[in-house]
C-alpha cells in the first residue's frame, strides 16, 4: 500500500504519480511563462487603523499577484524643480526594466510641483519619506467609464501622489486635482492610504469614452478597525455630509444618473460598488470573508455572501506576523482548501496528505485532477508582499518600514526597509522578468518557491527552516535597533541613515545568499523527484 492514492479525487482521476510530478514539474520557472502556465492573478490588500494594530502603527499592504511586474526596486530621493518645469507622466512604468527606466514610453506632461518627496518605489511605489503608504487592488468596474483620453494610469497615480502628498487625505486631494486637469485613463483600482493616523479605502475609476476626468470614493477606516480590498469595489452608501470619514468626486452622483446606472427617483439609495461595478466575483468575496473571519471569527460570516461589514474590529490587535500569517494563507483546514482530498497512505497505513498536495497547481494540474479552483490569499504568480508600518511617535525615517518580501509569501521571509535608508541593495535595484540572473535578488526566493511546487507538502518545511528564522531576527531586533537609530538621529540624522541602510542591507543581502543555497539544497535533495 505504500505511496498508493487513496479515494479522494486524485485516485479518481486514475493518473500514475510519474505524470502528476512531470505536470507539476512543468510549472514555469520564468518570468513571463510560456502558456499554458499559471493563471495571472490579482492584489489583495489589507488595512489597519492605528488603535487596532498592537504597537498603535497603521498599516496597509499589497500583494502584487502578477507574472508580468517589474521585479526591481529603489530608493527615489527628494528633489527640487524650477519654476516653470515640467513632469513627464509615462505609461505603465510597472513594466520597466530597471533601473533606468530605458523603455518607458511617454503620454504627457503636467507642471512640476517646487520638490518631490523622497519614496520607495517598486512596480507600484510603497511609501515616502512623510510615512504615506499605499497598497492597491485593480477593481476592474464598468468598462464603458474607461478612457483613453487622460494620460495618467493607475501606478502613475500612485507615484504622483507619493511625490507631492504628506497625509492620506492630501493624497486623495492629489489624485482628485490630477484626474480632473489631467484625466485617469486605467480601469477601476482601490488605493488604500495610510499615514501615521488615519488610513483609508480609495476607489477610482474613468469618467467614461472620450472624457477627461474621473470618477472615486473614499471611506476612512475607523482607527480601531481593519479593512480588506480584494479586487472588487466594497464602497456602498456614502455619508458625504461626513467630512471626517467620507469623500467624493464631485461627479459621483451625475454620472451614474448621466449613465443610467441610478435614478434618484426609484427610491434605491446610491450605492457606489453597484452603480460602478458589481459584486458577482466569488474570485473576490471569498478573499474579503477570509480575512474579515481571521481576524473577526466571533462574526460567523457567510463565505458565499454578497455583502460583508466594510470593516470589522479585530478581535486582538494586529502584529505585522498576523498579517504575513493572513497572506500566506491557502484555505487550509476549510472546505475550500484544495488539497484536502489529496491524500496517500504512508508506511504505517496511515492516511497523510500527499507530498505533491500543492494548493498552487497549475490550470493544467487542475483540470487534469478535477479540482475546483479557489483564488487563495497567497498566490504562486506574486512578484512581491509589502506590508508597512506608520508610526506618529517616531521621526519618520525611523518610523516609516516596509515589510517586504519576493514571490510567493507562504515560501519566503519579509525583509525590514525602513523609510529612511539611502538605497536599497544592489541585488534589488535588477529586474529579473527578461530572463534568470544571480545577481538578481528576486530570482533566489522566485528559484526556491517554484521548487518547491514540486513536493510542497514536504518541501515547504524545508523553506520555513530558512524564512522564519530570518523574520524571527529581524522583529525581535526591532525595538533595538529603532532605540539605537533615534538616539544616533537626535545627534545627528545622517547617522541614523547610515545606521539604518546597513542594517536593511545586512539582513537583505544575507536573506538572498541563504536562499541561493537553499536552492542548491532543494535541487540535491529532491533530485529524484525532479
Amino acid at each position: 500500500m505504500k505511496g498508493q492514492l487513496v479515494p479522494g479525487r486524485l485516485m479518481r482521476s486514475g493518473v500514475p504519480i510519474a505524470i502528476v510530478i512531470l505536470l507539476l514539474a512543468s510549472l514555469s520557472f520564468a518570468g513571463r511563462p510560456l502558456q499554458p502556465g499559471p493563471e495571472p492573478e490579482s492584489c489583495t490588500s489589507i488595512l489597519v487603523g492605528r488603535l487596532a494594530s498592537a504597537d498603535g502603527s497603521t498599516m496597509t499592504s499589497h500583494s502584487c499577484d502578477s507574472n508580468t511586474d517589474r521585479t526591481w526596486m529603489n530608493i527615489v530621493p527628494r528633489r527640487q524643480h524650477k519654476t516653470g518645469e515640467m513632469a513627464q507622466v509615462w505609461l505603465n512604468p510597472k513594466l520597466t526594466k530597471g533601473p533606468d527606466d530605458s523603455d518607458r514610453i511617454p503620454t504627457g506632461e503636467i507642471p512640476q510641483v517646487p520638490e518631490t518627496y523622497k519614496y520607495l518605489n517598486a512596480a507600484y511605489p510603497i511609501m515616502n519619506e512623510y510615512q504615506l503608504a499605499i497598497g492597491e487592488t485593480t477593481t476592474g468596474g464598468r468598462r464603458e467609464l474607461q478612457s483613453s483620453a487622460g494620460i495618467i494610469d493607475a501606478p502613475e497615480l500612485y507615484r504622483l501622489v507619493l511625490e507631492r502628498a504628506k497625509t492620506a487625505r492630501e493624497a486623495i486631494g492629489v489624485a482628485d486635482e490630477l484626474t480632473r486637469k489631467y484625466g485617469y485613463n486605467d480601469a477601476g483600482e482601490c488605493f488604500t492610504f495610510a499615514d501615521p493616523n488615519e488610513v483609508w479605502h480609495f476607489e477610482i475609476l474613468g469618467p467614461g469614452k472620450g472624457k477627461i476626468g474621473a470618477v472615486w470614493a473614499a471611506v476612512r477606516i475607523p482607527d480601531d478597525q481593519i479593512g480588506v480590498s480584494a479586487n472588487a469595489h466594497r464602497i456602498r452608501q456614502l455619508d458625504l455630509q461626513n467630512k471626517d470619514d467620507y469623500m467624493a468626486s464631485e461627479n459621483v452622483h451625475s454620472l451614474a444618473q448621466e449613465m443610467g446606472w441610478w435614478n434618484p427617483k426609484s427610491g434605491r439609495p446610491f450605492e457606489f460598488c453597484y452603480a460602478y461595478a458589481d459584486r458577482n466575483s466569488l474570485y473576490c468575496r471569498r478573499r474579503e470573508w477570509r480575512v474579515l473571519s481571521l481576524l473577526a471569527p466571533s462574526l460567523r460570516l457567510d463565505p458565499n455572501a454578497e455583502n460583508y461589514p466594510f470593516s470589522v474590529k479585530p478581535e486582538k490587535k494586529v502584529t505585522v506576523q498576523d498579517l504575513l500569517a493572513i497572506f500566506r494563507d491557502s484555505y487550509e483546514s476549510t472546505p475550500f482548501d484544495m488539497t484536502r482530498n489529496l491524500v496517500v497512505v504512508n508506511q504505517k497505513g496511515q492516511a497523510v496528505k500527499s507530498p505533491l498536495a500543492n494548493p498552487f497547481m497549475s490550470s493544467d494540474m487542475r483540470d487534469l485532477m478535477r479540482i475546483q479552483r479557489e483564488r487563495t490569499i497567497c498566490s504562486p504568480t506574486a512578484t512581491y508582499l509589502q506590508i508597512t508600518q506608520s508610526r506618529s511617535w517616531l521621526p519618520s525615517p525611523i518610523g516609516g518600514l516596509v515589510w517586504l518580501g519576493y514571490d510567493n509569501p507562504a515560501t519566503t521571509p519579509h525583509m525590514p526597509f525602513y523609510i529612511g535608508i539611502r538605497q536599497v541593495p544592489d541585488s534589488f535595484i535588477v529586474d529579473g522578468r527578461e530572463k534568470y540572473r544571480r545577481d538578481c535578488a528576486w530570482w533566489s526566493f522566485r528559484q526556491a518557491s517554484k521548487l518547491a511546487y514540486i513536493r510542497y507538502q514536504e518541501m515547504k518545511e524545508d523553506l520555513k527552516k530558512v524564512w522564519l528564522p530570518i523574520e524571527d531576527r529581524a522583529f525581535a531586533k526591532q525595538r533595538e535597533i529603532e532605540e539605537e537609530a533615534l538616539r544616533l538621529y537626535k545627534a545627528d540624522p545622517a547617522k541614523a541613515e547610515a545606521y539604518l541602510t546597513k542594517y536593511c542591507h545586512d539582513i537583505a543581502n544575507q536573506a538572498v545568499e541563504d536562499y541561493w543555497k537553499l536552492g542548491e539544497f532543494l535541487w540535491s535533495k529532491y533530485n529524484n523527484s525532479f
